[in-house]
């Protein structure tokens, strides 16, 4: 028993809980119907708070009390899912070339933190790196090299094993990318994987342009015109993300395969065509998330008290010089690229990290 009166006035209405369950559906917690009113004690002195009760006992058997709740249940703005760590799907395109390297690299560093969450397609079966990375190695039997075939033979394959998973969000990173796996949880978290989302970083500065022959002139029903389309793309060097809602409606469009129908029909590369089915077919438009990067950018401009606010790094070796983060640890001899480094300062804590 309670004296409802002396209750604040924000607890008054507390012998009802709307509690959410789905983004669509509520559940009233307490049957108002059967509340048994006999048992909340009145002050009697406080005549303001009887007549209140009165009403909320005539409201509740009347059925007017519960309608009012359903209506605030039904019209309040559900908090977006929290996204963790496992909802996520992270695929890395490699080479059977740069197993030695890049992918090497990538195992003893981040891939340690999300190594149930990380898989990397490759064009080659290789059994070394298979139980380095506890089976998450897959052969897409695509053509090795980098071109344009090789590269969406495999972003097909990965969409399409993501599309499979049953995860929220599927995320895609280059061999060459260091990723910042809790700042990309934390990302995430801030966007909803029931909406359509496309989330990356251009490589450019303005959308690109294209010239497309696709349908027959009325007057000459053998020859096609050119239409010009633009649209912009998250450069696949920095890592993009893109949400299950918006993955479910590319799947009859580019999925099973048909990715690389549509790569093969504008002659881009996999990020290019990407971009091509969600923006312009789609009509999504990219998200630009300025904490993607790739080795296209001076790694050295991004300051070391800003990394932990990066989601993704990368680094290139280009007229005899690395383009690298500017981080100080390990000799540059040992750790040109400068992963090692990079990955000790975010997380001290790894067993190859030098005491600080």
């Amino acid at each position: 028993k309670f004296v409802y009166a002396e209750l604040p006035a924000t607890e008054r209405m507390a012998v009802v809980q709307v509690l959410p369950l789905t983004q669509t559906s509520y559940i009233i917690r307490k049957d108002i119907k059967s509340f048994n009113f006999s048992d909340i004690e009145i002050n009697e002195e406080d005549a303001t708070a009887a007549a209140r009760l009165d009403d909320l006992a005539r409201r509740s058997r009347n059925g007017e009390l519960l309608h009012d709740l359903w209506q605030r249940a039904v019209t309040a703005t559900p908090q977006p899912p929290i996204t963790e760590l496992d909802d996520i799907f992270i695929s890395v395109k490699t080479t059977k070339n740069y197993h030695d390297t890049r992918l090497a690299l990538i195992i003893k560093t981040w891939f340690q933190l999300a190594r149930d969450q990380t898989w990397f397609f490759t064009d080659t079966d290789d059994a070394y790196y298979q139980e380095k990375t506890k089976g998450h190695l897959i052969n897409t039997n695509c053509s090795q090299g980098h071109f344009q075939e090789a590269l969406c033979c495999k972003m097909s394959a990965e969409l399409d094993v993501f599309l499979a998973s049953g995860k929220k969000w599927f995320c895609h990173f280059d061999d060459d990318n260091y990723v910042n796996v809790p700042r990309l949880v934390k990302l995430l978290d801030e966007y909803s994987p029931s909406v359509d989302w496309y989330l990356g970083k251009p490589s450019i500065f303005s959308p690109l342009e294209i010239h497309l022959d696709s349908y027959p002139t009325t007057t000459h029903k053998n020859k096609t015109a050119s239409e010009k389309i633009s649209f912009w793309f998250a450069t696949g060097g920095a890592g993009f993300c893109l949400s299950r809602a918006l993955t479910m409606k590319m799947l009859p469009i580019a999925g099973g395969g048909k990715f690389i129908s549509i790569g093969r029909k504008i002659r881009f590369p996999d990020d290019v065509t990407m971009g091509f089915i969600i923006e312009h077919l789609l009509k999504v438009p990219l998200r630009i998330v300025e904490n993607f990067h790739s080795h296209l950018e001076p790694m050295e401009h991004i300051r070391p008290d800003t990394f932990p606010d990066q989601v993704s790094f990368s680094y290139a070796h280009m007229r005899n010089q690395w383009n690298v983060v500017k981080v100080d640890g390990f000799d540059l001899a040992k750790d040109p690229k400068r992963f090692y480094s990079l990955h000790c300062k975010l997380f001290p804590y790894f067993s190859f990290c030098p005491p600080r």
